[in-house]
C-alpha cells in the first residue's frame, strides 16, 4: 500500500521543524554566531527564551530530536512513528490551548491549534490509519 500523500507532507515538515528546533536550540546553547540572526524573525520570544536558555534549550532539542525521529519514521512507514506523531501533535495542541487561556494571543493561540488540528487530520485520517496499521 502506498503511503498517502498527506502523512509525507506530515513528515516533511517534522523533518524541517527538527531542523529549526536544533537551530534554535544551538543558539541558546552558543549565543553570538551567525545563527543569532534567526531570532531577527521573532525578536520577543527570543528575549523570553534567552532569560531561560539553560531549561528551554536542552528541550527545543528534544523535542527537535522527536520531530526528526517521527518524520524519518513516517516516511518509512513505522506504525511506532505514527503513534509518536499523533502524540506530539496532541500534546503540542493542548499546550496551544492552554497558551491560549493563559497567554490570550487568539491570532496565535488559534493558528497553533489550526495547524495541529490539520496535521492530526492527516494522521488520522482512514487512509493514513490503514496505511500504518496493515503495515504491522
Amino acid at each position: 500500500m502506498k503511503r498517502p500523500a498527506g502523512v509525507t507532507v506530515v513528515a516533511v515538515l517534522q523533518l524541517a521543524a527538527a531542523a529549526i528546533g536544533f537551530i534554535v536550540s544551538f543558539s541558546l546553547f552558543v549565543p553570538g554566531t551567525a545563527v543569532d540572526r534567526i531570532w531577527k524573525l521573532n525578536p520577543g520570544v527570543h528575549a523570553a527564551f534567552a532569560d531561560h536558555a539553560v531549561e528551554v534549550a536542552p528541550m527545543l532539542a528534544l523535542v527537535g530530536l522527536l520531530s526528526a525521529i517521527s518524520g524519518v519514521g513516517l516516511l518509512r512507514g513505522y506504525l511506532w512513528a505514527w503513534l509518536l506523531s499523533v502524540a506530539l501533535f496532541g500534546i503540542n495542541a493542548l499546550g496551544d490551548v492552554v497558551s491560549l487561556l493563559m497567554v490570550r494571543d487568539w491570532f496565535q493561540g488559534i493558528a497553533g491549534i489550526v495547524v495541529d488540528a490539520a496535521f492530526l487530520y492527516q494522521l488520522l485520517h482512514a487512509s493514513a490509519r490503514e496505511f500504518f496499521l496493515k503495515r504491522r
